[in-house]
């Protein structure tokens, strides 16, 4: 029988219920810290400007990925789903953003262990020599495992009446390659909303694999008026009220007028540069120039 000093014991009982209580402390930490991180990518999401159709539609699926893993914890049949998405649209419209988030939220899910984003074209994934294309798509896919692979404009892999293209080397390629790491992958393919319809109607393979659709809508005048502010704050610039109505006519012109090429996102960020160039152009010819001159955007400036 081994003697062990009563004290000795009391201390190291103490030390063990500290060590449990540490361990439970840690635990708790961790499940606190990615609930917290998955809010704030959700509250990244939902004050992003218009798309209220794809924020709704997100927040769907979110809530039906954290109820599937509910389901799964109490030994539930587990559902299948596919999480390859496109993403249709003119350009613009945040899909580049939306898409990033998207990792985001599929780190914070536990769906994917990185949740980088890498971003590619039919340039990124298309050579000019027989046998090249497959490479060049294995090694994007590499590059983009345990996160999302994000093909922008993905409709030119298979081009109207080109013939034999090494485009449906891509598609067969990573299609395969899709299906080979089904649980370290998700794609989302982006585009014009009637080239990429027909781009995944053309091929029974990408019509298995896409089935979530996300709809990306022009922005309103009231929206590009939204997003016009919001780069004005994050680069320290005040707008007067008469720079605002002049803006709301112009974008309300232009949306008018939009056709398919029409810039949303990218158009408010190019009259936001021609704007403080204008800015620049009248403070050099006054005389005394404070920080509020300096942030203020006038209707002269628009």
């Amino acid at each position: 029988m081994t003697y062990r000093d009563p004290e000795i014991e009391a201390e190291l009982q103490r030390m063990k219920r500290d060590l449990n209580i540490s361990i439970n402390k840690n635990h708790q930490v961790n499940s606190d810290s990615k609930s917290q991180g998955l809010d704030d990518v959700i509250n990244k999401l939902n004050h992003l400007v218009g798309i209220e159709n794809v924020k709704n539609d997100i927040n769907t699926l979110i809530n039906f990925l954290k109820v599937k893993k509910m389901r799964q914890e109490q030994g539930l049949s587990n559902i299948s789903i596919s999480l390859h998405s496109v993403f249709c649209g003119p350009p613009g419209t945040g899909k580049t953003t939306v898409a990033r988030l998207m990792g985001e939220i599929y780190k914070e899910l536990g769906i994917l262990s990185q949740g980088h984003v890498v971003e590619t074209d039919r340039s990124g994934l298309v050579a000019g020599y027989v046998g090249q294309t497959a490479l060049k798509v294995d090694e994007v896919v590499e590059s983009a495992l345990d996160g999302v692979l994000f093909i922008d404009e993905a409709y030119a892999l298979a081009p109207t009446g080109s013939g034999k293209d090494f485009g449906q080397e891509a598609i067969d390629t990573l299609l395969k390659r899709m299906e080979d790491y089904r649980d370290r992958l998700v794609v989302i393919v982006a585009g014009y909303s009637d080239e990429m319809s027909r781009f995944i109607n053309a091929n029974p393979g990408l019509q298995s694999r896409f089935n979530r659709y996300f709809n990306f809508q022009d922005y309103q005048p009231l929206e590009l008026l939204k997003i016009f502010e919001k780069i004005c704050e994050n680069n320290h610039f005040l707008i007067t009220e008469e720079a605002k109505q002049k803006l709301i006519d112009n974008f309300t012109k232009l949306y008018n007028k939009k056709d398919k090429n029409f810039g949303n996102g990218r158009l408010v960020r190019n009259i936001f540069e021609k704007t403080i160039e204008r800015q620049a152009n009248r403070l050099v010819k006054i005389q005394a120039v404070n920080k509020e001159t300096l942030m203020t955007i006038t209707g002269e400036d628009i």
